[in-house]
């Protein structure tokens, strides 16, 4: 008899928990649908985008490791006791950065420094050609006169004894030779650099080497006339230039070969057209 009665009452309960049981799923389902329905509504401006929170989180500790390696480079690169350190003036005076606004200016600057110069030199030139141009022909009269005349005196070129004369109608005698020949010029005695001056107003036409004379310079004095000296040192003209009458042209050499028994001399010719005229007639 009690165990029919503890039956029943099991069973009552059993059918009062899957009643509950069954409710409660029944409210839960309708709330949940109620729950959906209301989100799909509203969930337009309450939607949180997870995919940009992640990108931005991505970016962040992208830059965030970007930063640390610029920094870890920076410090690196400063020394320890640099207290004055600036990442900017490292950077743009750095050799291996281009800076545009420092290194383009300063080559830009240096070019035109260069190109200065040149410029100054191009208009200095210019202007010395037009100079030259435009400068009149050079005035004869600053020029030395070369009118020779036949019967002018011309100066002595040194001063001492004639050792051999002018002789074009006889042969002479030439003691270092030790034979007479002819003799187209007077040799006049000197001492070893003594100096020579022109005997007359005239202008270079040769500075030449001749085995007897030695060194000797020739000039033109005016109306085909020419004088030549020998046996110098130490030629003080040079062909083209011109001379007056007096200056000194050069030094008295120590003799050639020819001329070691006579001693040291000046060798002195004047010719007309080329053809030997006796100077003794013309010098003073």
């Amino acid at each position: 008899m009690s165990k029919r009665i503890r039956r029943k009452t099991f069973s009552k309960e059993r059918i009062v928990m899957v009643a509950s049981s069954v409710l409660v799923l029944s409210a839960l389902t309708v709330t949940g649908l109620w729950m959906g329905s209301d989100e799909d509504t509203d969930d337009g401006g309450y939607v949180v985008d997870l995919t940009s929170i992640e990108n931005k989180e991505t970016e962040q500790n992208v830059a965030g490791q970007q930063v640390q390696v610029v920094g870890d480079v920076i410090r690196n690169t400063v020394p320890s006791d640099d207290l004055d350190y600036d990442p900017y003036f490292q950077e743009t005076n750095s050799a291996k950065v281009e800076n545009p606004d420092v290194s383009q200016s300063e080559s830009m600057s240096a070019k035109e420094e260069d190109l200065l110069p040149k410029a100054e030199e191009s208009v200095a030139e210019e202007a010395e050609i037009k100079e030259e141009e435009d400068a009149p022909a050079l005035s004869t009269a600053m020029l030395p006169s070369l009118n020779y005349e036949e019967g002018d005196a011309l100066v002595w070129p040194v001063v001492g004894n004639v050792l051999i004369n002018y002789s074009m109608d006889k042969t002479i005698y030439f003691p270092t030779l030790d034979q007479y020949k002819y003799n187209p010029a007077i040799v006049i005695q000197a001492n070893e650099g003594d100096m020579i001056t022109a005997a007359a107003a005239g202008k270079v036409t040769s500075v030449f080497q001749d085995a007897q004379i030695g060194t000797a310079v020739t000039m033109d004095i005016g109306n085909g006339y020419e004088v030549t000296y020998g046996q110098l040192a130490n030629v003080l003209v040079s062909e083209g230039s011109y001379v007056s009458a007096g200056d000194m042209i050069a030094q008295v050499a120590a003799p050639t070969r020819y001329y070691s028994v006579e001693g040291t001399n000046v060798y002195f010719m004047l010719t007309k057209d080329g053809e030997p005229i006796n100077p003794m007639s013309c010098l003073n």
